[in-house]
């Protein structure tokens, strides 16, 4: 069985490859090792699993149309999983035209290939940004997801509905994941985690948006791999109780279906600011900012058809996840423990 991977050497998909090799898979990692945080990191993730016999890696860009069609048709993959994407809210407000190309241009290119070479199942992550103005909470996919607050949040929901043509069109089994904010060991520099132990450890002064009045649905790099490991195998079928003048908006009369992948459990992020503080031994100095546009005041994951269907249960404690995430952060920059 031959599974595809986008974004190979990021941060959940560097933790997927590894995880499908431990259950036998034949992986083929996809990866264009870009600039946009410290391509270090992303060499020491791929480090980890690129010699396994069972691992095929390929440097290159989904837009790179007739290398990514090569890729398809020397392996024939039955199951893509697309974890390649240009992430970050904020950055897409001054980049907006990179999110556009691989977003939204990769991704079509990687559904032209399922399509034409066959693949079982397509899943794809998306995030919990899409939920935008929505301020109904817990975020559940059967509720309105249709106005987003970022470009990087619209290309998302945009790979949803490009996922959903191509479910109606050709048949095409795909699943999207609603990632929420993932953290964890060889997480993202561009990510709070990362960006607060960092300017801890040094002395320097965090940037707190919102006065600390943000809340978020935290899920550990596990708990959302777990996840991933679990849909892989269950390709959707169509929902035949679908109502057009009711419409479901997780499922449809087509092989197509959403879920969130969350914790369920949404802390407060001064929270979770002391819980680095404690995992470090170091108070932080903190600069109180309001809102930046893009940003979504609070998530927090419905995660309920993910537990029905799937029995999925997240149990990483944000606590515990955190202390695992600044033992890496110290050892991989060889900083002492206080």
């Amino acid at each position: 069985m031959k599974i595809l991977i986008t974004g190979s050497a990021g941060f959940v998909g560097s933790a997927l490859c590894l995880r499908l090799l431990e259950l036998g898979k034949f992986v083929i990692g996809i990866d264009n090792h870009n600039d946009y945080y410290d391509p270090k990191i992303k060499k020491a993730r791929l480090k980890r699993h690129i010699k396994h016999p069972n691992y095929k890696h390929y440097k290159i860009d989904l837009t790179n149309k007739k290398g990514l069609e090569k890729i398809f048709k020397t392996h024939k993959p039955i199951y893509v999983i697309n974890l390649a994407a240009q992430a970050g809210v904020r950055y897409s407000i001054s980049n907006p035209i990179a999110y556009i190309n691989s977003n939204i241009l990769g991704f079509s290119y990687l559904l032209e290939n399922c399509r034409h070479y066959g693949v079982k199942h397509l899943i794809y992550a998306s995030s919990s940004s899409v939920y935008g103005a929505n301020t109904k909470v817990p975020f559940s996919e059967h509720d309105s997801a249709d106005h987003p607050l970022s470009l990087y949040a619209a290309s998302k929901r945009s790979n949803e509905l490009m996922a959903h043509t191509y479910s109606h069109l050709f048949k095409l089994p795909t699943t999207g994941l609603r990632f929420f904010t993932v953290y964890g060991p060889w997480g993202r520099p561009d990510m709070a985690l990362f960006k607060f132990t960092n300017a801890i450890s040094l002395g320097k002064s965090i940037d707190v948006f919102n006065y600390g009045k943000h809340t978020r649905d935290f899920t550990y790099i596990d708990d959302v791999i777990e996840g991933v490991v679990k849909v892989i195998h269950k390709v959707p079928t169509a929902n035949k109780n679908w109502n057009s003048s009711k419409p479901d908006l997780a499922t449809g009369k087509v092989p197509w279906r959403i879920y969130n992948i969350g914790n369920n459990r949404p802390i407060k992020l001064m929270d979770y600011i002391n819980a680095i503080e404690k995992a470090l031994g170091k108070k932080a100095k903190i600069k109180l900012l309001p809102l930046q546009s893009g940003d979504v005041k609070d998530t927090h994951a419905n995660i309920n058809d993910l537990k029905k269907q799937f029995n999925y249960k997240p149990n990483t404690k944000v606590t515990d996840g955190i202390k695992k995430f600044v033992d890496w952060y110290q050892d991989y920059y060889k900083i002492k423990k206080l």
